[in-house]
């Protein structure tokens, strides 16, 4: 039993928590150093093998794990010898809750740690 991923996305990036100046303008004289791997996964509901019976209507409903959007910071390192590196990461399920204001409305991304995340060279 494996979640499947629906879409995924990464992108190299300045600490998206922390806007500077940036490192972009070292990218007009040489490969730009960006310190982080962003990694977003979105997965598909994943059906458990269970089916339990509800007393309220006489039905059965099936367990599941919700479609989940799940993020990554991973440090990203170029080592001369080996080349790159990506160092083990906390994965975080992204949870959106979108607040409604006069006016206008925000969508708002709480973080919740729900495991780790590492990578293994073939």
């Amino acid at each position: 039993m494996t979640l499947k991923v629906s879409r995924s996305r990464w992108t190299l990036s300045e600490d998206p928590n922390d806007k500077k100046d940036g490192l972009w303008i070292w990218g007009l004289f040489k490969e730009p150093l960006y310190p982080f791997m962003l990694l977003q996964l979105e997965t598909k509901e994943l059906k458990i093998g269970s089916i339990n019976k509800n007393n309220d209507d006489d039905g059965e409903t099936q367990d599941s794990i919700p479609p989940l959007k799940l993020y990554a910071q991973i440090t990203h390192i170029r080592n001369e010898e080996v080349g790159v590196e990506l160092k083990p990461s906390n994965l975080n399920v992204r949870v959106l809750e979108r607040v409604q204001l006069p006016g206008a409305s925000v969508d708002l991304y709480e973080e919740e740690a729900i495991g780790s995340i590492s990578f293994q060279p073939f």
